[in-house]
């Protein structure tokens, strides 16, 4: 009896020391400058966040970037601020990085803004990153029509009207060519909130998409980020990325899951195809005690 408690103490103090220690991201920034050299990507909600680590870890690669976000003040600014960081070879006519003002929820705006993107991306696309999203917070009782639609609108809907588009696009043009959908280990959880519910629909979407396309020498596939360090997750000044309740015991970093995105849109990831690569830190892969569930 003795000894068991004894275990349970020392386990006890191994987690909360493993807890105390200052967890760091892992990031290695060796692919920067040529894995999509000569590519052009549009990618949605880069204002901020994961999109943004992705916008800049592609142009770190040497693609051409068109971002897009609702409000022109804050896209205006995020590209700024990705054109300053890039060395002086990159800020080029063939790269850089542009922006084109677009709600994904209204279709009208998702027609307007994809034309508007072709014309600064010199009218090619080879990438498209579906990352645009918001969480809804609303707990299932009080969720009513609006809430349950503007999360629907925004996080599947649109990607599906923009995957169409692009799709048509890269198949007229002969492109063989890529779509991400930034997908989230909440598409592994029961469902029970409109965020949850769009997930799991555009985890669907990604295996249609990729079956459809295939053949046409599109590849499609998801990436899946868990608890990540972001405005939407974390409260504005904490700069920490530990997490307890996370089996790793802390956030990814955005920039860990952007160069995830480079290698699935590059040519190492060409025979991946129509999967969901979950970096999660185990949260939604091997635990789900992480999240709340009730009434």
């Amino acid at each position: 009896m003795l000894r068991r408690i004894y275990r349970g103490v020392r386990r006890t103090c191994r987690r909360a020391a493993r807890m105390l220690k200052k967890k760091e991201p892992v990031y290695i920034p060796v692919l920067h400058s040529e894995l999509l050299r000569g590519k052009t990507a549009l990618v949605t909600g880069g204002t901020k966040g994961i999109g943004f680590a992705i916008a800049r870890a592609f142009l770190e690669s040497g693609a051409c970037v068109c971002v897009t976000g609702r409000d022109e003040a804050r896209l205006s600014a995020a590209c700024e601020s990705l054109n300053s960081a890039l060395p002086p070879p990159s800020n080029s006519s063939a790269s850089g990085v542009r922006f084109v003002v677009m709600d994904v929820s209204d279709p009208a705006s998702v027609r307007g803004g994809f034309a508007e993107a072709l014309g600064k991306l010199g009218g090619r696309m080879d990438i498209l990153v579906n990352n645009a999203g918001i969480s809804g917070r609303a707990p299932f009782r009080e969720a009513d029509a609006a809430d349950f639609d503007r999360v629907l609108n925004t996080n599947l809907r649109g990607a599906y009207l923009l995957s169409s588009l692009a799709a048509r696009h890269m198949i007229e043009r002969k492109i063989e060519g890529n779509i991400l959908n930034v997908c989230s280990s909440s598409s592994l959880r029961p469902a029970i909130s409109p965020y949850t519910l769009s997930k799991w629909g555009l985890r669907g979407l990604t295996l249609g998409l990729a079956k459809t396309l295939i053949p046409h020498g599109i590849v499609v596939n998801g990436l899946a980020p868990g608890p990540t360090h972001t405005p939407m997750l974390v409260a504005d000044g904490y700069d920490g990325l530990e997490l307890s309740s996370n089996p790793a015991g802390r956030y990814a970093s955005a920039a860990e899951i952007a160069n995830l995105a480079v290698v699935l849109v590059s040519a190492l990831g060409r025979m991946v195809v129509g999967d969901v690569l979950y970096a999660t830190g185990g949260a939604g892969t091997v635990t789900f005690d992480d999240m709340q569930y009730t009434f």
